[in-house]
């Protein structure tokens, strides 16, 4: 079983963060865009397929 130094694994964290490539402010809020637009553009996108089942099912059952 692997020995449990917390001194060791502190350092070793701090190696692999350190190789970590942070994306610049740039990136973070043009990615933070899409994903808000798509998520927009994904919610609008399932309320008119929602409404037009709905329709249908208006049509087709008579109610």
């Amino acid at each position: 079983m692997a020995k449990l130094n917390p001194a060791q694994f502190s350092r070793e964290v701090r190696q692999e963060v350190a190789k970590v490539t942070w994306p610049s402010r740039r990136e973070t809020l043009i990615t933070t865009g899409l994903v808000l637009a798509l998520s927009a553009a994904a919610a609008v996108f399932f309320l008119v397929v929602d409404q037009i089942v709905q329709l249908a099912m208006r049509w087709i059952f008579g109610l």
